[in-house]
């Protein structure tokens, strides 16, 4: 690979940097130089970051620029430029969940992530932002404001990993980590045209696990996703949750595309319609498989409203714990958009809470049987194309069940692997993701159909990246 002039240094990928440290045609302190420029650019209308310390990147890169003249770097992706969720554990940072509360709890020591972020050499450029306890999926947030769309400032980030698809879209840098219980990678990603990975459970190791809880890549391209996959799938014995996977290969990127059998869902059963255009985008991908062999079938929806109220209902509850626990000066500085919603859980008695519990259950159960048969399972990321960037949510109605996540969060509950690519555009210029969905464990699986998609997609259907620039 030569990097030519005309390719900003910000937009290349993991891949291409690697490739340019391992033969000197770069370095990691020209790169840091140029993605700390396109971040002090655009952060200002952006706002992606909580935590950006420029020099402590700096002396960062020194390190493992050295590193690669010696011969000694830890990895191929050391020197590569990174962010991580605020939510995710860096000692000695402040941790507070996109929330104005007074006095955040600081980070003791590093998550499993972190740890295995900076064992590879990678350079963490900060922390990234997200609305209040995670819990919308916008970039608007009690303690930050607004995040916005690299696409245009006018347009949602998604969320909660906000400051992440920002950051990735804005070319902060090639690789973004970010956490999803219900959406939370994939929604950011299909607004801002990214390619993205919410793992299998337990796959990526986490020191506060939680039913559906997972945390994945957000990039500009499937390759990316994979390479750093190799990095944040590696067993830590702090996630008590993480089962016994069999090591995956993620630098095959190679499809049998002929071989495998496809389903596809364009309704969610629950929520939102899927809004034409969408419809449309999506629906050309399963076309595209099928012409390449793959055998396509269409499925019928398999969760229900009950379930998703339910599952609502109990994230509810978790809240208002966490809400009805603050000091009442405290209480005044969470959102009121999340005050609203998580309020109605006052009224649930304790059995009522435990029948909102078992609808995880009932979504996991529905969704491993309507799937088993497939190897991969195409949807829609969103009913909808992304919303105002000052709107918590796409319906601004905090008293309405989640309905925009109808076909993420069935994935969460089961713990199966879910990836994203941009499919195409609306007539507005907003990026369209679909969803590719496989059996727990085929995460590999899942990258490579994602990776065969965006190597035969329409150009069409191609993210411009220069176009931001």
């Amino acid at each position: 690979m030569s990097v030519t002039p005309s390719k900003e240094l910000h937009g290349l990928s993991a891949h291409e940097l690697g490739v340019a440290y391992a033969s000197a045609q770069l370095s990691p302190v020209d790169v840091a130089e140029a993605v700390i420029a396109r971040i002090e650019e655009r952060e200002p209308v952006l706002n992606a970051f909580y935590v950006f310390d420029p020099d402590a990147v700096r002396a960062d890169a020194v390190a493992s620029q050295q590193r690669w003249r010696d011969g000694n770097q830890r990895s191929n992706l050391d020197g590569v430029p990174v962010t991580v969720k605020e939510n995710i554990a860096r000692a000695g940072v402040p941790m507070p969940s996109g929330t104005a509360l007074p006095h955040p709890r600081i980070a003791a020591a590093n998550a499993p992530i972190t740890n295995r972020i900076l064992e590879s050499g990678a350079v963490i450029l900060g922390s990234t932002t997200m609305p209040d306890w995670g819990m919308l999926s916008s970039g608007v947030s009690s303690l930050h404001g607004v995040s916005r769309s690299a696409w245009n400032p006018h347009w949602t980030t998604g969320g909660s990993s906000a400051g992440a698809g920002a950051a990735a879209a804005a070319g902060y840098g090639p690789l973004h980590v970010g956490t999803d219980i219900g959406g939370s990678i994939r929604l950011p990603a299909g607004w801002q045209g990214l390619a993205s990975l919410k793992p299998s459970a337990g796959l990526v190791p986490l020191d506060a696990p939680y039913r559906g809880r997972a945390a994945g890549p957000l990039t500009r391209g499937v390759t990316d996703s994979a390479l750093f996959m190799g990095i944040l799938s590696q067993p830590d014995i702090r996630d008590y949750s993480t089962r016994p996977y069999p090591a995956q290969d993620w630098s095959n990127l190679s499809c049998d595309v002929g071989s495998l059998r496809v389903a596809l869902q364009t309704e969610a059963g629950t929520g939102a319609r899927v809004d034409p255009e969408v419809l449309a985008a999506v629906e050309e991908v399963a076309t595209l498989f099928q012409e390449a062999g793959a055998h396509v079938t269409r499925i019928a929806p398999f969760i229900n409203q009950d379930m998703l109220d339910g599952l609502d209902n109990f994230w509810r509850t978790r809240s208002w714990a966490d809400y009805q626990g603050l000091p009442a000066d405290h209480q005044e500085k969470v959102l009121p958009y999340i005050v609203q919603w998580c309020s109605r859980a006052a009224a649930f008695s304790g059995a009522q809470t435990i029948q909102n519990l078992h609808c995880i259950d009932e979504i996991q159960r529905a969704t491993i049987a309507a799937t088993a048969a497939y190897d991969v399972v195409l949807s829609p990321v969103a009913p909808m194309v992304a919303f105002r960037a000052e709107e918590p949510m796409p319906v601004n109605d905090p008293d309405q069940t989640m309905g925009h996540i109808g076909f993420t969060v069935p994935y969460n509950m089961s713990g199966q692997p879910a990836a994203t690519v941009n499919c195409g555009f609306n007539f507005e210029g907003k990026p369209i993701g679909v969803q590719l969905a496989g059996r727990v464990g085929a995460d590999a699986l899942v990258l490579r159909a994602a990776a065969w998609y965006e190597a035969v997609r329409p150009q069409a259907a191609v993210p411009d990246w220069t176009s931001l620039d």
